[in-house]
């Protein structure tokens, strides 16, 4: 084989028109990660970047927008639980997933300002 896969760069998420101010208030404000600038050549097309982790997630302006309900990406987070009461405490709605329990693996679900799902989850030490 000539080439091979390492891994993802970034993850996009859509979001309608307008939608900067409310990316940043619960991206940025509320979950705590950074915004990083966008290229030059793509600030016209509106949405911002931010950095999670050693990952960028993408929240990028679609017209006929119409939010992911059940397509999701997945954050690895350390101290779920802390994550999780802080939300709850913002008055963000989360929806706790047992499913995954016997692999050790603690999650919940919410969802961001546009509807789009949203998944958290931990590794227990086994």
């Amino acid at each position: 084989m000539t080439y091979s896969f390492i891994g993802l760069d970034h993850v996009q998420l859509a979001a309608p028109e307008g939608c900067e101010e409310q990316a940043r208030s619960f991206f940025v404000d509320l979950l705590g990660w950074q915004e990083i600038p966008k290229p030059e050549l793509l600030q016209a097309r509106g949405g911002i970047w931010v950095q999670c982790g050693a990952h960028q997630v993408h929240i990028g302006v679609q017209k006929d927008f119409a939010a992911a309900t059940k397509a999701h990406p997945a954050f690895r987070v350390q101290h779920l639980d802390k994550l999780r009461e802080y939300l709850i405490r913002s008055d963000i709605s989360v929806m706790d997933d047992e499913a995954r329990c016997d692999e050790g693996v603690r999650r919940f679900y919410m969802h961001d300002p546009f509807g789009n799902r949203l998944e958290f989850l931990e590794q227990l030490d086994k």
